[in-house]
């Protein structure tokens, strides 16, 4: 049963995949069920729950492009900075810079040195950063990452965090190893983690002049990048369709399945259990935890999204204005219950 599923995902994330860029068309929201009573009511609840931007492809066509502004502008993704760090992970370890996932973290910094000896921190894989189990005592979900922002060297500040669990056994949500991958990522690469995401994803994808923040000359981790929503609904459609885009193979089927299976439950430390389970810096929430559809997101600070459907063909990505952490569901709730029930 559960390889039969595995299978189903694979073949509705491999097929469709579309040798046009469906965000150069003009949106047919009619075409979708989104007309009449059903558009007004969703963009009433936008208003309400104060979502700035919702863009929707479908079966490959762009079925939504609604901006509260007006037009796509650039903006603050949050953490889902950490997905697209994921993907450029994924492409530097398929073109050798990377040598293996099971690569000692501390390898790639043999300038930095430990004010402790705790051998544990030379367990610490590559692998454990992607899925959040390096091991840090790192609490409170992500406290640790305004102090860190206060240093002049936030590497070193990751590095110096006590080890309060053995590398691979406890989910500890941790934008400070998100920054450890960027950092490796420099390294290995040999450029700045912008540069090589320029030429081997931004470029490739049509992205708009994204922006990325930094510190010390390494690329935030963790935040910091700024797209369009477009360009994040660009994202999402690199993986539905297995990491291929207008053709070519930007990111390989296996780090984009990989990447979405679940490799630790993140319910272990955090009430109430919103999010899902972890992939490799994605989310994976399946219909048994969301009460609706198998499907997986990349997820900002405030209530900023990447939704992947893949059961329905369909990325949506969403913009919210931050404001309280318990509004970020408000955007899920336009997913599940505005956009998701009308075009089944």
């Amino acid at each position: 049963m559960v390889k039969d599923k595995q299978n189903r995902m694979k073949e509705l994330t491999t097929m469709h995949a579309t040798l046009t860029d469906p965000l150069q068309s003009e949106a047919r929201p009619e075409r979708f069920g989104l007309a009449g009573e059903a558009l007004d009511e969703l963009l009433k609840a936008c208003k309400t729950w104060k979502i700035k931007d919702v863009v929707v492809v479908k079966d490959g066509q762009l079925a939504l492009d609604y901006h509260e502004s007006g037009q796509d502008k650039l903006g603050a993704i949050y953490s889902c900075t950490k997905s697209v760090l994921s993907a450029l992970i994924g492409i530097a370890l398929a073109r050798g810079e990377i040598g293996s996932l099971d690569d000692a973290a501390i390898d790639y910094f043999d300038d930095i040195r430990l004010a402790d000896d705790d051998p544990r921190k030379r367990d610490i894989r590559i692998r454990h950063l992607l899925t959040m189990t390096p091991g840090f005592d790192w609490p409170e979900f992500d406290k640790p990452y305004w102090a860190m922002k206060r240093t002049g060297d936030w590497v070193q500040y990751v590095w110096e965090r006590p080890i309060g669990h053995v590398p691979g056994e406890v989910f500890t949500y941790n934008s400070g190893g998100s920054h450890l991958l960027s950092a490796i990522l420099r390294r290995a690469a040999r450029q700045s983690v912008y540069d090589y995401a320029d030429e081997h994803l931004f470029r490739r994808l049509g992205f708009r002049k994204p922006r990325w923040n930094e510190s010390a000359g390494v690329h935030e981790g963790g935040a910091g990048l700024h797209l369009t929503s477009r360009d994040m609904a660009r994202f999402g459609l690199l993986y539905l369709n297995g990491g291929r885009w207008m053709g070519e193979q930007i990111v390989t089927e296996t780090w984009v399945s990989e990447s979405l299976r679940q490799h630790h439950k993140g319910f272990s430390h955090y009430e109430p259990p919103i999010f899902g389970a972890y992939g490799y810096h994605w989310w994976v929430s399946p219909q048994s935890h969301n009460g609706h559809i198998d499907c997986y997101f990349a997820k900002g600070y405030g209530g900023q999204y990447i939704f992947l459907v893949p059961e329905m063909k369909l990325v949506a990505a969403m913009r919210k204005e931050p404001t309280d952490k318990s509004e970020a569901i408000y955007a899920k709730k336009v997913l599940f219950e505005h956009l998701l029930p009308v075009m089944e």
